[in-house]
């Protein structure tokens, strides 16, 4: 992967019998959330949640630029 990523941030939120997972870049401001199993462990969910933020970058990466 050639895109650069800084530092990913996590904050894990306990919902009912979920858990709500954020991992921001912190260089992009690139954010995404998803909802694991907190019977999980949380190098777990960060793992899955890296995962899903580097493909979110890797296809806003894509997509062209706007020109104006």
């Amino acid at each position: 992967m050639s895109r650069r990523r800084g530092a990913v941030l996590f904050e894990f939120i306990r919902i009912g019998a979920y858990v709500k997972v954020i991992a921001v870049d912190e260089r992009t401001g690139t954010e995404v959330s998803m909802v694991g199993d907190p019977s999980r462990s949380s190098d777990y969910l960060k793992r899955v949640a890296l995962q899903k933020l580097e493909r979110v970058m890797a296809r806003n990466a894509e997509k062209p630029k706007d020109l104006y």
